[in-house]
């Protein structure tokens, strides 16, 4: 098998699962907190790489041209075709990448973060979803049956190492937040009886969450100007200043990065 060939594989397979209960809640989850992201970032185009369920998780997002990445190329769901780690777009051609567990289910998520940077306009965003390894769905992921199904195949990244990854394309993580806190049950009556395992999650194990939302910026030098210093010169019969030349030079001033909680 190709490594397209698996890839493809895997966008079946993780888009099957999303359409159980499980899979339905978690995405639900998901799309209602970018709805509160998405409008706040500001930029023409837009792009999903990669379609993994119903709901469209961009419905919110402002771009007015919003593009979806899909490796299957299903008529009425994708614009373009491809993977991740091969973008089909111009350098500095996007404003906003959505990675709706992109990086947990790929096969290079160095390079996919590296075409993102790419891609990605000065100023520009990317929002990442990612299962967080240290949590009631990671701890389920270590007994699951091997060979291990979806979605416990995925390689669920600590945020830590994500963050540090994209630091070093500098890429500044802004904020982020952290979703749902109850046990991987497919009942789907009981898991809304644990909805106040989020309220209480949030308040005493936020980094315990099932999943982590993160929002980065690509940064850009910013420049301070510095007014050159004055040059004089003496006139004659008096002693006077006048400017002879003007100009600036620029210093770069890095903002620096607010972690998450």
């Amino acid at each position: 098998m190709t490594d397209s060939d698996s890839y493809i594989t895997r966008q079946r397979q993780l888009r099957a699962w999303f359409d159980l209960p499980l899979g339905r809640s978690l995405q639900a989850l998901e799309a209602h907190y970018l709805r509160t992201i998405l409008p706040n970032l500001y930029g023409t185009v837009a792009a999903q790489l990669g379609y993994i369920g119903h709901l469209d998780l961009m419905d919110s997002c402002i771009a007015p041209t919003r593009i979806m990445l899909d490796g299957l190329g299903e008529k009425n769901v994708c614009v373009v075709r491809g993977r991740p780690e091969i973008l089909p777009f111009d350098s500095k051609s996007a404003d906003v990448l959505l990675l709706p567990h992109t990086l947990d289910f790929c096969d290079d998520p160095h390079q996919v973060l590296r075409e993102v940077s790419r891609v990605l306009r000065p100023e520009g965003h990317v929002v990442i979803l990612g299962f967080n390894p240290m949590s009631l769905w990671g701890l389920r992921r270590l007994f699951a049956r091997r060979p291990l199904a979806m979605p416990w195949c995925g390689k669920f990244f600590r945020l830590s190492r994500v963050k540090d990854w994209l630091n070093l394309l500098e890429l500044e993580t802004t904020h982020g937040m952290m979703l749902h806190y109850r046990p991987p049950l497919q009942n789907a009556g009981f898991m809304q009886r644990l909805h106040f395992l989020d309220k209480m999650g949030d308040r005493w194990w936020p980094m315990m969450a099932t999943v982590y939302l993160i929002v980065a910026k690509k940064r850009v030098i910013g420049v301070t100007p510095l007014p050159l210093r004055w040059k004089t010169k003496r006139l004659a019969g008096a002693v006077a200043t006048q400017p002879a030349a003007r100009g600036m030079v620029v210093r770069f001033q890095p903002r620096r990065p607010k972690h998450l909680g």
